[in-house]
C-alpha cells in the first residue's frame, strides 16, 4: 500500500467511521428462507452480525497493520476521507476472510463471514418479509437503482431500512460475501447493490460470484457466534 495510506490508516482508532464490534443479535429459532415457491424452514442458533458492512476506514487500518500494498481504485477509496464510512469494495473473498482473521485477533473472539441462512434470517426476521423493513419496497430505505445515487453511500445512511434485529444496509449499497458456495465452488453473495433494482435487493436474492474476482459492487459484513443449526 502507498505510504500515505499507511500513514492515515495507522492513525485510525478501531473503526473510526463505525465500531467494528457493533453487533446485532439474530435470535435463535425458526426462520423461513428462500425464494417464493422454494421456501424452506431453517432452525438457527443465536448469532451476532455486524450492524453495518465493513467500511473503508476499518479495512484501511487492516491493510496498514498488514503492510500490504494496495493500488488502483481500492487504494484511492481507502485514502479518501469522504469515503471512510462507505462500505469497502473491490476485495476478493480471500481479502474478506483475512480481515475476519485480523479482527478475531484484535477482539479475542472468532469472527467470520455469515452463512447465507444467517444473513437471510437477519434480513427477513421472523415474519419472512421481502425486504429488511417490510413487504413493500421503499427507495428511501436503501441505495438501489431507484435511489438514483449511482455510487455507494455511508453505511448509516438509511436507518429506516434496518431489519427486525437492527442490522442496516442488508438491501442495496453493496453485495456481501457469505460463507456459502454453490456446486461449482463459487461463493454466494447477498443483498444486492446500488446497481440493482427493487427486485434485485430482496432478502431472498442470491448471486453466485467468482471468489477470486473483486468488484466495485461487492463488500462484506462480519459474524460471530454459533453457526447455523439444523435445517427443516
Amino acid at each position: 500500500m502507498r505510504a500515505e495510506v499507511r500513514e492515515r490508516a495507522g492513525r485510525l482508532p478501531r473503526g473510526e467511521a463505525v465500531a467494528i464490534d457493533d453487533w446485532v443479535e439474530v435470535a435463535g429459532g425458526v426462520y423461513v428462507v428462500g425464494e417464493e415457491g422454494e421456501e424452506r424452514r431453517v432452525v438457527l442458533r443465536g448469532v451476532h452480525l455486524g450492524r453495518y458492512p465493513v467500511v473503508n476506514a476499518q479495512f484501511a487500518a487492516f491493510v496498514a497493520d498488514a503492510r500490504v500494498d494496495v493500488e488502483g481504485e481500492l487504494g484511492r477509496r481507502l485514502t479518501e476521507p469522504m469515503l471512510a464510512d462507505h462500505p469497502v469494495t473491490g476485495i476478493a473473498l480471500a481479502d474478506a476472510e483475512a480481515f475476519c482473521a485480523w479482527v478475531s485477533r484484535r477482539l479475542g473472539t472468532a469472527v467470520r463471514l455469515p452463512t447465507g441462512d444467517e444473513w437471510e434470517a437477519a434480513a427477513r426476521g421472523r415474519d419472512g418479509r421481502a425486504w429488511p423493513w417490510g413487504d413493500v419496497f421503499d427507495s428511501e430505505h436503501c441505495n438501489s437503482v431507484e435511489t438514483g445515487v449511482g455510487f455507494t453511500v455511508p453505511v448509516d445512511a438509511h436507518p429506516g431500512g434496518a431489519s427486525e434485529c437492527g442490522a442496516e444496509q442488508l438491501a442495496g449499497n453493496v453485495w456481501e460475501w457469505t460463507a456459502d458456495r454453490d456446486a461449482d465452488g463459487w461463493r454466494l453473495l447477498r443483498g444486492g447493490s446500488w446497481l440493482d433494482s427493487a427486485w434485485g435487493v430482496r432478502a431472498a436474492r442470491v448471486l453466485a460470484a467468482d471468489p477470486a474476482r473483486p468488484t466495485v459492487t461487492t463488500g462484506f459484513r462480519l459474524a460471530t457466534g454459533s453457526e447455523e443449526g439444523r435445517k427443516g
